[in-house]
């Protein structure tokens, strides 16, 4: 693929947001660690370094051979970059007394250039750093300044070299997408040809060419990735991809029925098995965390190989992966580890031998989405929350009994269909509620209940690597808390997680 942008990460918690913007602007890009440039840079328009949690003056910072990219590749190096840059070509950069974290305007502006095209003088731009570039490199000439920050963007002469002290990719940055714009498009010359519709044509053509004849076999979960997977690679196969959906038992109430049902109009190859009974006997009397999520793994890999070996000749397994989990998998600080597996096959043994094949391993969650708007997916499927792939089983604390995903089941329906009741489901990322191992004291009528405590959890996100807690209407909760009380068997309290990630994770396990 040509016109690609390369960035080059070296550890920073923006470098997934550098990507996102860059895909925003239609413009593919990809990400590699610091120490892993690729040999072959011919397809790469463009470079960007990203900012970093280290000092250009540690020992141990990070320090690439970029003699393959300065001057032979517009660059664009932000806040560690623009230091790196500085200090190792005749400039310095010192700790600064004056530490930036957070806005800052930028109250001088060099406007006749290409770089700063439709960005007003004090704009808003977020900053992150300790150190400060005291003196510019050789040949620099200084093109931003901050009322703290004097060398806050520079170019160097003779090169489409530019850098930045400031994160144009962080939301808070006003004109930061319009400064990209700028570099990529005005000054690199890049194409924005990256659309839904371009990726579909490219990725059916190459799984056309990859795959062949053979037949591929996919655990479809009734979410997002898994569905628009499927649909790629059946514009690409047609009957030779066989989609096989699980019933592990530890799904929402009545969510086999209604995924299959859904699947039935998209024209998919769709086998339905119910192994409920499978999965409860394995998680019988466990209740830590990794091992119930570690049985369940091997219980899907056991019905997976059944399922599997009554398609002969099957070559390939596909894969939901995306680009989030390929990049989590990769550390910028030393070799590949290997990619993670989707969450519903939790590591295939050898003895399946079969191939992957990954549709998505490129693409964002919201690209994910508007590619499967493209092909024409339902909307309401493509706006499902993130499901974990144990299911309630990480969502019930402590052993799982048929009864406790009973309960669970009904909680869990109650607040999900309040939500859309309410039209609040679209604004939330993820929801769902939790069964803790605890009985509290309550009284219903005249009666002393003492019974199970529910725990209900709403979070805004965009990828789900952070998160914060949704500030859900009083009246709805009131509401929601009141109908599971009356309705469901076995619970007398309700209690709302307002917990953000970090420190906090999304689930409870």
């Amino acid at each position: 693929m040509q016109n690609n942008v390369l960035i080059l990460d070296f550890g920073s918690q923006y470098t997934q947001l550098i990507a996102r913007r860059v895909r925003e602007l239609n413009i593919y890009c990809e990400i590699h660690p610091y120490n892993k440039i690729p040999e072959n840079l011919e397809p790469f328009k463009a470079v960007i370094l990203s900012g970093s949690p280290f000092s250009v003056r540690a020992e141990d910072a990070p320090h690439p051979d970029l003699s393959q990219i300065r001057g032979h590749k517009p660059l664009l190096a932000v806040c560690y970059g623009a230091q790196y840059l500085a200090h190792f070509n005749g400039g310095s950069v010192e700790a600064s007394d004056i530490r930036e974290f957070g806005r800052a305007k930028l109250s001088m502006i060099k406007a006749e250039e290409d770089f700063f095209k439709d960005i007003p003088e004090n704009t808003n731009v977020w900053m992150s750093h300790g150190d400060t570039i005291a003196k510019l490199p050789e040949n620099a000439v200084r093109l931003a300044s901050t009322t703290d920050v004097l060398n806050a963007a520079y170019r160097i002469e003779g090169e489409e070299t530019y850098a930045i002290q400031f994160h144009p990719e962080v939301y808070h940055s006003t004109h930061g997408k319009q400064l990209l714009e700028n570099f990529l498009v005005n000054i690199a010359n890049v194409e924005q040809s990256w659309t839904p519709a371009a990726f579909v044509d490219t990725t059916v053509a190459s799984l056309k060419e990859q795959i062949g004849d053979g037949k591929v076999v996919l655990g479809l979960s009734g979410g997002v990735d898994s569905t628009v997977a499927a649909i790629l690679l059946n514009k690409a196969i047609g009957k030779n991809l066989y989609c096989i959906f699980v019933n592990n038992g530890l799904l929402r109430k009545n969510e086999f029925e209604s995924v299959l049902h859904q699947y039935k109009d998209m024209g998919l190859n769709v086998k339905g098995v119910d192994a409920s009974e499978r999965f409860l006997k394995a998680l019988k009397d466990e209740s830590d965390p990794e091992r119930k999520r570690k049985a369940i793994g091997n219980a899907f890999i056991e019905v997976f190989d059944d399922e599997a070996h009554q398609v002969s000749d099957v070559d390939w397994l596909a894969q939901g992966t995306i680009y989030p989990d390929v990049i989590e998998s990769v550390s910028v600080n030393g070799p590949s580890v290997t990619i993670k597996s989707h969450h519903n096959v939790g590591g295939l043994p050898d003895f399946m031998k079969l191939k992957i094949v990954e549709p998505l391993r490129m693409l964002f969650k919201d690209e994910v989405r508007r590619v499967g708007k493209e092909m024409g997916i339902d909307p309401e499927l493509l706006g499902r929350h993130p499901f974990p792939g144990p299911g309630l089983a990480i969502r019930i604390l402590g052993d799982i009994t048929a009864e406790k995903v009973r309960i669970l089941q009904e909680v869990d329906a109650i607040f999900i269909n309040g939500l859309r009741k309410w039209e609040l489901y679209d604004k939330v990322w993820q929801a769902g509620a939790i069964l803790l191992p605890v009985n509290s004291v309550g009284v219903m009528g005249d009666e002393r209940t003492y019974e199970k405590v529910v725990a209900l959890r709403a979070v805004e996100s965009t990828d789900g690597m952070t998160a914060d807690w949704v500030n859900l209407p009083y009246e709805f909760l009131q509401e929601v808390s009141n109908h599971i009380i009356n309705r469901v068997k076995g619970v007398n309290r309700v209690v709302y997680d307002i917990s953000s990630k970090p420190p906090a994770t999304i689930e409870w396990e």
